[in-house]
């Protein structure tokens, strides 16, 4: 689908902003390619970040080429028509609709790009290509370089040196734009919707996969090209387990629902979990957790505004789960000593936070100069602190073992502090519990 206009006007102020940032040179990037899951069935297409960042073009086998100093900046490499095949998969958009509907200067078929690629590096003194990619398309792209560069003593211009792409791109996507952030308003609020409707429905008997079907369904129903990333629904001691995505065993009374579950929409993604009772209410060990993690979360998210980092959001949630543990008895010694030691690290063994975006673990580096990087207005990161504790820890008292809690929430710099940008999923102990019981009756 060709980009509305005010999409297209966006794109294309955005790729003013990196030719700006380029110090000259010229910019390869690469789109994705299909890739199969069985025999002849392909995947579901999703584009490259970078490369829908820079371009909007939603086709795989695709090359994007910026030039700053030549009379037509941008360029598109792009498979053409093929009547044939859009009888099977739909039109593409070829040469004249990468000019007419995607903004290029200039296009060709991908397979002219041996030919045509030398003449656009020919007087460029460097080239930006990204160092992370390894795959056929970005192999040709670096292939294509060298031969550029193997002329060099004879032609007198060509690239001497090839830069990263991602230090461009990423650190310019780690600050989202206005456009940016209405879409991840977006899918971020289709995945609060999802939460709800999975604390309103969840019922004992029922399986994990139910409601990973429900959540999917409000996902796709709303307007979202599906999950973000392989949703989490683990009941009981299956909350212990990170990555837990078997999503196929039974919801029994008493224990606890963690979903961790993000919409993917235009783009952008949503990356939320909420832990909730199977039953109607919380165990009192389950509550005492779970307020634990609450108050490591709200001071965490206190924590943010300009100026401060993740590593000191960190720390504030870190210090408030340790005093709780220290008070229930699953640690022992002072609170400084089990923050320097890093004890607590068996129940609590991630991080806080990571950047959102595009990617679900989104780009930008955490650290300037080995120094944790400070927040500035439009940076979008979780707040998701935890606690996990195995179902096999026998020198724990017997009413916490096996109980996994994360209550992950979105938030937005601001030029005050914090935005909340997944309020809508409940968390607090009484909303909870109200919709459990009008759930379960």
């Amino acid at each position: 689908m060709k980009p509305a206009p005010e999409e297209a006007a966006v794109l294309a102020a955005r790729r003013a902003r990196i030719m700006a940032a380029m110090e000259g040179g010229v910019l390869l990037l690469a789109a994705a390619s299909e890739q199969r899951r069985t025999a002849d069935i392909a995947w579901p297409f999703r584009q490259d970040s970078d490369f829908d960042y820079v371009t909007g073009f939603p086709e795989p086998d695709a090359v994007a080429v910026l030039a700053p100093q030549a009379e037509k900046p941008f360029v598109l490499f792009v498979r053409p028509h093929d009547p044939e095949r859009a009888l099977w998969v739909g039109p593409r958009a070829g040469v004249e609709g990468a000019i007419a509907d995607y903004g290029a200067d200039a296009a060709f078929p991908l397979d002219d790009l041996d030919k045509e690629l030398p003449r656009l590096l020919a007087k460029a003194p460097h080239v930006y290509l990204s160092l992370g990619r390894e795959d056929p398309l970005a192999a040709r792209l670096l292939a294509a370089v060298r031969r550029v560069h193997a002329e060099r003593p004879r032609a007198g211009t060509g690239p001497t040196a090839i830069r990263d792409a991602d230090e461009l791109l990423h650190e310019l996507r780690l600050h989202k734009e206005p456009d940016e952030i209405a879409r991840l308003r977006a899918a971020i609020g289709i995945a609060c919707e999802a939460h709800r409707a999975a604390m309103a429905s969840a019922r004992p008997g029922m399986h994990e996969y139910e409601v990973e079907a429900l959540i999917d369904y409000t996902f796709r129903r709303r307007g979202a090209v599906g999950p973000a990333y392989p949703s989490i629904v683990a009941a009981g001691a299956n909350a212990t387990i990170l990555h837990y995505t078997a999503n196929d065993q039974p919801l029994r009374e008493g224990e606890l629902l963690l979903v961790d579950a993000g919409a993917e929409r235009a783009g952008y993604c949503a990356d939320v979990t909420r832990t909730f009772p199977v039953g109607r209410r919380f165990a009192p060990a389950q509550r005492d957790l779970y307020d634990a993690v609450l108050a490591a979360q709200l001071a965490a998210i206190a924590a943010v505004r300009p100026g401060t980092t993740l590593e000191a959001i960190h720390t504030a949630a870190v210090r408030v789960l340790v005093e709780a543990l220290i008070g229930l008895g699953l640690l022992a010694g002072s609170v400084d000593e089990a923050v320097e030691k890093e004890t607590y690290r068996r129940f609590y063994m991630h991080r806080t936070s990571h950047w959102l975006g595009r990617d679900v673990h989104d780009v930008g580096r955490y650290k300037i100069d080995e120094r944790p990087r400070p927040l500035v207005p439009g940076m979008v990161f979780t707040v998701e602190p935890g606690l996990y504790v195995p179902a096999d820890a026998e020198d724990v008292p017997a009413a916490f073992r096996g109980i996994g809690i994360r209550i992950e929430d979105d938030v937005l710099v601001t030029e005050r502090g914090v935005e909340v940008l997944s309020a809508a999923a409940p968390k607090q102990v009484v909303e909870v519990e109200a919709l459990r019981a009008e759930a379960l009756g």
